[in-house]
């Protein structure tokens, strides 16, 4: 199981799954209407390290977050 996390203003419950790799996951979040919005403009870290390929392979534990783009002043 991996644990993914929403950050920022993505007003979303952390999950728990089953998964391979973040191609897996990027199908998964595709189908939820309110988090595809987001998928395309945000990044993705995996263990708190920023990652840019979708086939970075899962291990049980792993903790990906997704980062939305955000700006403050």
């Amino acid at each position: 199981m991996v644990r993914v996390e929403f950050l920022g203003p993505i007003q979303k419950d952390a999950l728990e799954l089953d998964i391979n790799n973040l191609n897996e996951l990027a199908q998964i979040l595709q189908e939820d209407k309110e988090l595809s919005e987001w998928l395309e403009n945000s990044a993705v870290a995996l263990n708190d390290t920023l990652v840019s390929s979708l086939e970075a392979p899962l291990k049980d534990g792993d903790k990906i977050s997704l980062l939305p783009p955000v700006c403050g002043g």
